[in-house]
């Protein structure tokens, strides 16, 4: 088994290398996979044509910092719902059960809403990631009890503050009035129009987040066998829980507060990785960021060009693709939540 998770995990950079360059090659002017190759490379050895012709225009300055962008989000958003998955026990859970999307959501909507000029820039991003800190922040102090984290409190919490806050994002869009628009669209989930400053401003987040899950990963994998078990094998239970919800979370925050809501990536891409390689979390993130990153490139992929000139919301192909699986794995799952 150790085997094929190495192999699996050797295959999926590669993928995700060709799954880029093809993606950046798609669109209204199309550019062969060879040529993509070559511009990227002369864009990282700085020796790029002076002046630039117009595909390395194309390619640098729209498409690629978009498709770095989706696989840095989507591998964020499958992460995420990778760590919540194995740290709430429940193969239904993904980023939105914690909150913490909702209250990027009413971060955005009351920038949309208070802030004029609020639909250009970074304002949209800094507001969601403010609500979405402040969702965890609720979900926390709602969850926790004596100073631990019970799996089922923080489960409910979550619920309970995703759907007041669902409640106040739909107050939002009945007072928008001119900004309806751009309230719907964020919380449809895109990619467009996110140039390099967006990539940045996500990265440090997920960096943070993404080494803190892998440092975490043992200690995760014995809890899941039993929390006194853990405890016996030197295991600090409840510090580990706090800071795997933390980092989760942190990820999700920046994710979301880029790209809007777009759901899912976090349920499906788990489930696939999982039966891939298996529910080790030290073989099972790092799967989880390739594959989610490549679902994500894919799907925007087809989002922005099945419809061109005009482009679908991301957030509405995950969705599409989502339910379905939803369903699925209710099904395959309904004895367990049988009361």
């Amino acid at each position: 088994m150790r085997g094929k998770r190495l192999l699996v995990l050797s295959i999926l950079p590669l993928l995700a290398a060709v799954a880029l360059v093809v993606a950046v090659g798609i669109g209204a002017v199309a550019v062969p996979p060879l040529e993509v190759a070559k511009i990227i490379g002369g864009f990282l050895r700085g020796t790029l044509s002076q002046p630039s012709i117009p595909a390395e225009t194309i390619i640098l300055q729209v498409r690629l910092p978009r498709i770095l962008l989706g696989f840095l989000i989507g591998a964020s958003l499958s992460l995420a719902g990778t760590a919540f998955q194995g740290l709430l026990q429940n193969p239904l859970a993904d980023p939105y059960t914690i909150g913490v999307s909702s209250g990027a959501a009413v971060g955005a909507t009351a920038a949309l809403l208070l802030i004029p000029e609020a639909s250009s820039g970074f304002i949209i991003p800094l507001c969601g990631f403010a609500g979405a800190l402040l969702a965890l922040f609720i979900v926390y102090k709602l969850g926790s009890v004596g100073g631990r984290l019970p799996v089922v409190t923080v489960l409910l919490a979550g619920v309970v503050v995703s759907s007041f806050l669902s409640a106040v994002i739909s107050l939002g869009m009945l007072l928008a009035g001119e900004q309806m628009r751009n309230i719907f669209f964020w919380l449809a989930g895109g990619l467009g129009q996110r140039g390099w400053g967006y990539l940045a401003l996500i990265t440090p987040y997920f960096i943070v987040g993404l080494l803190v899950l892998l440092y975490l990963a043992r200690d995760l994998n014995l809890i899941l066998l039993g929390e006194e078990d853990a405890l016996s094998l030197g295991v600090e239970v409840e510090r580990t829980k706090r800071w795997i919800l933390v980092a989760a979370s942190l990820i999700t925050a920046g994710a979301v507060s880029v790209s809007g809501l777009i759901g899912f990536v976090g349920l499906i891409v788990p489930h696939a990785m999982r039966i891939i390689i298996g529910p080790d979390h030290r073989y099972l993130f790092p799967a989880a960021l390739f594959g989610g990153g490549i679902f994500l490139v894919a799907t925007d992929t087809f989002a922005r060009t099945v419809i061109a000139p005009a482009e679908i919301p991301v957030g509405i192909v995950t969705a599409f693709l989502g339910a379905p699986f939803f369903v699925y794995l209710l099904r395959r799952h309904r004895e367990k939540y049988r009361f």
